[in-house]
């Protein structure tokens, strides 16, 4: 299994960002797939999460601002971030759990106010 995300970077508060994660080693479209996020001196956190049906949930600090999607064609996995926010900032990670965690190397999200 591999994951690898990309597309973070810094922006403004109130700017926008899409975040990627391309997966291989398994069967991309039958499991659900996760972003997490870690800020300085935080714990990890779950963000946002997409079954294989395509049912989504959101923690509710991002509910209305980001959306998780995925291209089964492609085994990629997004995560739109819109109206973003200084607490926003952290390492955004891609997640699957199959047997085991597995995670992608992390892209960092920076917001400046």
């Amino acid at each position: 299994v591999q994951l690898q995300a990309s597309g973070g970077g810094l922006v403004q508060a109130g700017g926008s960002l899409r975040l990627s994660c391309a997966a291989s080693g398994f069967i991309f479209r039958l499991n659900t797939m996760d972003w997490y996020r870690q800020a300085p001196g935080k714990q990890r956190e779950l963000v946002a999460s997409i079954t294989s049906g395509g049912s989504t949930e959101y923690v509710d600090s991002v509910k209305g601002r980001f959306t998780i999607s995925k291209d089964n064609a492609k085994n990629r996995m997004f995560l739109q971030m819109n109206s973003l926010r200084a607490e926003d900032t952290a390492v955004y990670y891609c997640h699957l759990n199959l047997y085991r965690d597995y995670w992608g190397q992390g892209t960092q999200v920076t917001v400046s106010s």
